[in-house]
């Protein structure tokens, strides 16, 4: 971690300050960062050795350094390169080392070697200080330590003491010296899992009498970092901090990308700690980091709850509403507020609106609002997505019974205490705030649902509410599902059936399944179905049809299709034999006498003609049982083999005469016939 300091902490560093390291891993300079602009908004009171700083820089193991300053006026004197070794846990002598910037030209040689070395900007030349400007009363932080003592010792494989995000110790809530909170504290990890050296500085903590305000800061840190060096980080700052001539690290509390909270300034999480991190509004306030630059990039989610989980605890010691507003009087003049000076605050606040800088980034800082929002309560963005078990009929969802309802809430998860799901009004399950769906049972009859949210504050939310039916009674076929033989092309293997039926249901029809002898399905209003089944083999086809709330009610049709070929007619007139692999069982039966005849009886329930059909087909007259039935014309634009051209069903099987006579049509009379098929 790097940054860079000057003598006079009341000073501004004009221009803008890039920085990059040579890392240790790869063995490759970094890409040039920028260095926030200041590091202001310290301490209230001065203190011997107080230094001005920009924000600071985390890179991780480096062995060089490179500093351009762009011009931009006369630098401030004493200007110099802070860099700090955080460690990989807890050590003595974990400080910042200081080099003075020369602003002389480095030699060859001065860094490490490396193609992208090369910079067509001065690179600052970095000369060990033999006396750092640093605090010398005995109150003040320890003084950094001579060039010797402070060449950092560079880990090129670093292990930080940093806890993971699921498992971060937490302060004890046991001996809380703070007023209890409206909400539960959130989990905290404490300087000494973080690794806080307590040898370093020895100031006793300060208090004020409450806290009035928070203010939001990010640590113009890179946001590429992993979380499991956030407690270094952590470190890092507050060797920084001690260097600049604070008490102890700046925040009253720091925030990772993961949402793992730090305890900053020592004094105990649950009490007003005087911090430094928003100069002359110091007092009476608490100051959140997170390690992270967000000025063109928004911080995570889990960065964003426990931001706001965090605010909501601190004020609610002191029952302050996050979405109030506050006037507080400046105890300093910090360049953009004069001693005495009043303004109104949000309670939530970004350290911008109480300093001249651009803290907490942009982007963060348009996020607060929702933060406010989320710290408040009640939960927001609630509503009912789904209602799985049920159908949907218009406005209200049909179920038999047991359904599942599912919600979504924009406000995070942490910051709500249960979620509800009311039937007619009351708690009919519960769960907790991380659910997204509960299950339920209703009984017969109308209901109404809802799901109610409790934030951690008691307040609460209820969603609209959806209407839900419960019944069982099943559907009913009023027809009964029945077979008949159709048109189509015949095959052994394949006579084309039709499957008739017809299914309501009082509360809504959903839908009718063909469950064999294959499945299919078929929508509510759908009253029969092209099929096919083997000739010479029974089949059964089975239905089941269900209503939107979920109930079923099955039947089935069963029927043998049988083919008699042309052979088995008795003829009357002349009938010449044609052979095709074509024909049923390779053979047909062709006429184009007029009046030669053929007739087939059988017992069955319908009936299928069965006839070869070209562009000179003829036409034939069908009798059943005697009577003229049908005159069927076999002309065809193409030429079609085993084609069942015409049908006829009863409504219960019987015995029957088919007879057809050849009309002998003018130009083409000719008949010709594979047989007929018949249903039982």
């Amino acid at each position: 971690m790097l940054r860079v300091s000057w003598d006079d902490p009341r000073a501004r560093l004009q221009g803008a300050v890039e920085a990059r390291v040579h890392a240790v891993g790869t063995q490759k300079w970094s890409s040039w960062v920028t260095l926030e602009s200041d590091g202001g908004g310290g301490e209230d009171a001065p203190r011997k050795g107080m230094r001005g700083a920009t924000g600071p820089a985390w890179f991780g193991p480096s062995d060089g350094v490179e500093i351009k300053v762009a011009a931009g006026g006369t630098p401030p004197e004493g200007l110099r390169l802070d860099v700090v070794d955080p460690g990989a846990s807890p050590q003595a002598g974990m400080e910042a080392a200081a080099y003075v910037m020369t602003g002389e030209s480095p030699e060859p040689g001065d860094t490490p070697t490396d193609p992208a070395a090369s910079s067509t900007s001065p690179t600052e030349t970095l000369e060990p200080t033999s006396s750092p400007s640093t605090p010398e009363d005995e109150t003040s932080a320890t003084p950094a330590p001579t060039a010797t003592e402070a060449s950092p010792e560079v880990s090129s494989t670093p292990t930080s003491a940093a806890p993971s995000t699921s498992q971060a110790p937490t302060a004890s809530p046991s001996t809380t010296a703070g007023p209890a909170s409206t909400v539960p504290q959130p989990p905290i990890v404490t300087r000494a899992a973080w690794g806080a050296d307590e040898s370093l500085n020895d100031d006793a903590p300060e208090y004020g009498t409450t806290i009035n305000a928070v203010f939001v800061h990010h640590t113009a840190q890179t946001n590429t970092y992993s979380c499991s060096d956030s407690a270094a980080i952590v470190r890092g700052l507050r060797a920084l901090h001690l260097n600049q001539g604070w008490k102890d690290i700046g925040y009253n509390f720091v925030v990772d990308k993961c949402g793992t909270i730090f305890e900053g300034r020592k004094g105990g999480v649950d009490r007003p700690v005087i911090g430094a991190q928003a100069e002359g509004f110091n007092t009476n306030t608490t100051g959140i980091a997170v390690i992270g630059t967000y000025t063109t990039e928004d911080a995570p989610s889990a960065t964003k709850a426990s931001l706001a989980r965090l605010a909501a605890w601190k004020l609610g010691q002191y029952k302050v509403d996050p979405l109030g507003k506050v006037t507080l009087t400046a105890g300093k003049a910090n360049g953009k507020f004069a001693l005495g000076q009043s303004a109104v605050f949000n309670r939530i606040s970004g350290h911008r609106d109480a300093y001249a800088t651009e803290c907490p980034g942009t982007v963060l800082y348009n996020q607060l609002p929702t933060l406010r929002a989320w710290a408040a309560g009640p939960v927001a963005g609630l509503a009912i997505k789904s209602v799985t078990g049920a159908s949907l009929s218009g406005s209200t969802y049909l179920t038999k019974g047991a359904i599942s309802v599912n919600w979504a809430a924009t406000t995070p998860s942490s910051l709500i205490t249960k979620y509800e799901v009311l039937v007619d009004g009351k708690s009919a399950a519960t769960k907790t705030g991380t659910a997204t769906s509960a299950a339920v049972t209703l009984a017969a009859g109308s209901h109404t649902v809802q799901v109610r949210a409790t934030h951690q504050s008691g307040k609460t939310t209820t969603t609209s509410s959806v209407a839900v039916t419960a019944e069982t009674i099943p559907p009913v076929f009023s027809t009964k599902p029945t077979l008949s033989l159709r048109t189509g092309t015949v095959d052994t293997a394949a006579v084309p059936v039709t499957l008739a039926w017809k299914a309501t249901d009082a509360a809504g029809l959903k839908e009718v399944r063909l469950t064999a002898p294959t499945a299919k399905t078929y929508g509510p209003t759908t009253t029969s179905a092209t099929l096919a089944a083997k000739s010479g083999v029974a089949t059964a086809f089975s239905l089941t049809a269900q209503d939107l709330a979920g109930n079923t009610a099955a039947a089935a049709a069963s029927g043998t299709p049988v083919i008699v070929q042309e052979t088995s007619a008795t003829k009357t007139g002349t009938w010449t034999k044609k052979t095709s692999t074509s024909y049923l069982g390779g053979a047909s039966l062709s006429s184009s006498a007029k009046n030669a005849s053929l007739s087939w009886t059988f017992t069955g329930r319908s009936v299928a003609w069965i006839v070869s059909r070209a562009s000179t087909s003829g036409q034939a007259v069908i009798y059943v049982d005697g009577t003229k039935t049908a005159t069927v014309d076999l002309k065809s634009t193409t030429t079609a083999y085993r084609n069942a051209l015409w049908t006829k069903s009863w409504a219960s099987a019987g015995k029957h005469t088919v007879k057809i006579v050849v009309s002998a049509t003018s130009g083409r009379p000719a008949v010709t016939t594979d047989g007929i098929a018949y249903l039982r």
